[in-house]
């Protein structure tokens, strides 16, 4: 079992969001940015990760889930606080613990990882993770001694002018002797400006206690930054898109206008696959290769073949094949199931539905909860009926059929293998195996109509 430790600060509310979502559920590229936190911690070798919850703790435990322990801070009284809520899950184990803000989407788990190191190699009872700031405006400042070694940390508006002027910067992560860290807890005090008790003056305690104090400076300032206002969200936003972006180019992927495509971080793109500009990836997706995707097309927790090209269209929740045509303007709703070789045209709409190899709907189709089977043609303007009012019904064609163009197909109903419907028609009953079924009104033609009409208007 591993002996290292996290805790996450989420307990904030973010007056600053101006928002009635809770702060760390702000999205950047599509994912809650406490989720992008406990996402890279997961990624390293952690015995138990605890997230400190306070306003919207609900909503927070109903984003993570299982994955991570729960301290509530009833009343948020500062970091120091916020970190003593987790004692009762923590305060007897010894090893590391890693203390990172809910708020700071971009940190990545090699910094982490890097931090980690530094502590254990200088045998440090804390280690800060800090960064050199050209406006420092906001951050609390290192101060260190003499020597270099980190003698405090002091916040902003407690900062002399001499103290404000210093560049290097407490990005908020630290790595702590677990024991250690909560025996300095018990110390700490809220005489200082906002009458809080602040997780830094740890620091200055152990630093008193004589022991060793590191500080870790990374070389990516982007990494440490603190989502506290719109703002900012809007500049993690970009740093993290253009991150995704170069990553998924240096693997393989080609991207006309990289400005224009936006791509969340969990999304994973095979080699040649071309995004067109425009193009909206999230969630889970997972695209194979040589596939062109967009311009203008939104896609998202999708599973896509290879070969595969999506032009100006919609994709949610659904799984598509290999050398499969959608759009332009063609809308895949979820839970459905598009299989190779398969065409679905400009203004076509599925939904809940199975669509065999080799079928096509070339345009201004709505298929919901149908199973298409394989090499159907669905003419123009074909509908699946699927609804009464009050519940859903399937409707079924088999292998080989030929749908016309302006058919209503009444569910629940099967159309068999190889069977015709002919344009026009509304089939209410099971159509067989190699028929034709004809349902529409007969012809009838009134010789002399106009005539006859505008000789009535004219009296």
């Amino acid at each position: 079992m591993s002996n290292r430790y996290a805790v996450i600060l989420a307990a904030g509310q973010g007056t600053r969001m101006r928002s009635k979502l809770y702060k760390v559920l702000h999205r950047v590229c599509g994912k809650p940015m406490v989720q992008h936190v406990v996402d890279q911690v997961a990624k390293l070798n952690v015995a138990n990760s605890v997230v400190i919850v306070g306003h919207g703790a609900e909503k927070v435990k109903e984003q993570l889930g299982e994955q991570v322990s729960y301290a509530l801070q009833a009343e948020q009284l500062g970091t120091g606080h916020a970190v003593m809520q987790a004692e009762s899950i923590l305060g007897k184990k010894d090893g590391t613990t890693i203390v990172l803000c809910g708020d700071t989407p971009l940190i990545t788990a090699e910094t982490m990882e890097a931090l980690f190191e530094y502590h254990q190699e200088t045998g440090a009872k804390a280690t800060v993770l800090t960064a050199r700031a050209v406006d420092p405006t906001g951050y609390g400042r290192i101060v260190r001694n003499q020597s270099g070694a980190v003698e405090r940390i002091v916040e902003q508006k407690d900062a002399t002018e001499e103290e404000l002027a210093i560049q290097e910067i407490n990005t908020g992560t630290y790595c702590f002797d677990n024991a250690a860290l909560f025996a300095a807890l018990q110390h700490v005090g809220n005489d200082n400006a906002q009458g809080e008790y602040y997780l830094p003056d740890v620091i200055e305690i152990l630093q008193k206690q004589n022991e060793v104090i590191a500080a870790y400076q990374t070389p990516s300032f982007d990494e440490t930054i603190g989502v506290n206002d719109r703002i900012a969200l809007a500049n993690a936003e970009q740093i993290m898109k253009k991150r995704t972006n170069e990553s998924l180019m240096r693997q393989g992927v080609t991207m006309i206008d990289p400005a224009t495509t936006y791509i969340s971080p969990d999304v994973v793109i095979g080699q040649d696959t071309v995004i067109l500009p425009g193009t909206m990836i999230t969630g889970k997706t997972v695209i194979g290769e040589e596939c062109v995707i967009g311009p203008n097309s939104e896609i998202a927790d999708c599973k896509i073949g290879n070969t595969t090209k999506i032009k100006q269209s919609v994709v949610h929740n659904s799984e598509v094949g290999s050398s499969v045509a959608i759009g332009p303007f063609a809308h895949i709703r979820p839970l459905s199931t598009i299989a190779d070789d398969v065409k679905i045209g400009n203004f076509v709409e599925i939904k809940k539905t199975t669509f065999g190899k080799g079928s096509k709907a070339s345009h201004l189709s709505y298929l919901g909860d149908a199973e298409i089977g394989a090499n159907v043609n669905v003419g123009c303007g074909s509908i699946t009926v699927n609804y009464d009012g009050e519940n859903k019904y399937v409707t079924k064609i088999e292998d080989g059929s030929f749908i016309g163009c302006n058919a209503n197909l009444i569910a629940p109903v099967t159309i068999g293998k190889n069977a015709y419907v002919a344009a026009g028609s509304t089939i209410t009953n099971d159509v067989p195996d190699e028929a034709l079924s004809i349902a529409r009104e007969r012809q009838t033609i009134k010789e002399n109509y106009t005539q006859k009409s505008k000789g009535k208007k004219t009296k």
